[in-house]
């Protein structure tokens, strides 16, 4: 697999993305809406749309993403993060969204990313997200974090986002990383400097505990992934 070179943090649509959060401290308050990610599914509705958007290809991703549910279903914890994040990075090769989609900075869904078999590090994030939440994972307990992430022994950061498990809301989280195979704590991963994190109700400054906005308010992009989720078959 090409090592990915992910966008540096001087890329205009990531710049100008990253500056509009700039202002979460006077977001505070705002009313956070229910999560529209459930866990669950339309099988049937999901396979006519990968038939219909990937064919054959896709539609056999699919199937091992539905066989991947039906093993982990009541595993322990620990193993259903394990696999659910060898299971993305395995089967998803790292493209720069201008190379997959055209667009500078586009979000997919996880049926897109299978149907694909490519994806940056938003589009692992989220299907690792959507995934666990299905196995029954708490979304509470999810977050999709936004880091610096330093390459090398170089000061060079470069934006990036990975996974965070926590297990309270100011626990040290867990990290799932499409770079790094192993799932580790936030604390061995001293090349990442977190600027903000998300799930489905919530947005977090740096390392806040307190949700500071709306995401489905501030975060176009993850609103139109849920509301293409949606009408794909997740339900």
């Amino acid at each position: 697999m090409p090592k990915p070179r992910h966008r540096t943090l001087a890329s205009p649509g990531r710049r100008r993305f990253l500056a509009s959060l700039g202002c979460l401290a006077l977001a505070a308050g705002l009313g956070l809406q229910a999560s529209r990610v459930g866990a669950s599914l339309d099988p049937p509705r999901l396979r006519e749309n990968m038939q219909r958007l990937y064919g054959p290809r896709g539609l056999a991703v699919l199937e091992e993403w539905f066989a991947l549910l039906d093993r982990l279903a009541g595993a322990e914890l620990r193993t259903q993060l394990r696999d659910v994040n060898d299971f993305f990075n395995r089967r998803v090769r790292w493209v720069d969204d201008i190379d997959n989609w055209g667009h500078e900075d586009f979000w997919a869904t996880p049926l897109e990313t299978m149907g694909q078999g490519q994806g940056d590090c938003e589009d692992y994030s989220i299907a690792k997200y959507v995934t666990l939440k299905q196995l029954g994972v708490p979304g509470a307990q999810l977050r999709m974090i936004y880091v610096r992430a330093r390459i090398g022994r170089s000061r060079i950061t470069q934006a990036h986002m990975v996974l965070g498990y926590y297990e309270t809301p100011a626990a040290e989280p867990l990290v799932l990383d499409n770079l790094v195979p192993t799932i580790t704590p936030a604390s061995q991963r001293t090349d990442l400097d977190p600027l903000f994190s998300f799930n489905s109700s919530g947005l977090w400054a740096g390392g806040s505990t307190e949700s500071r906005a709306d995401p489905l308010a501030r975060l176009s992009r993850w609103r139109n992934v849920i509301d293409r989720m949606q009408q794909q078959g997740f339900i």
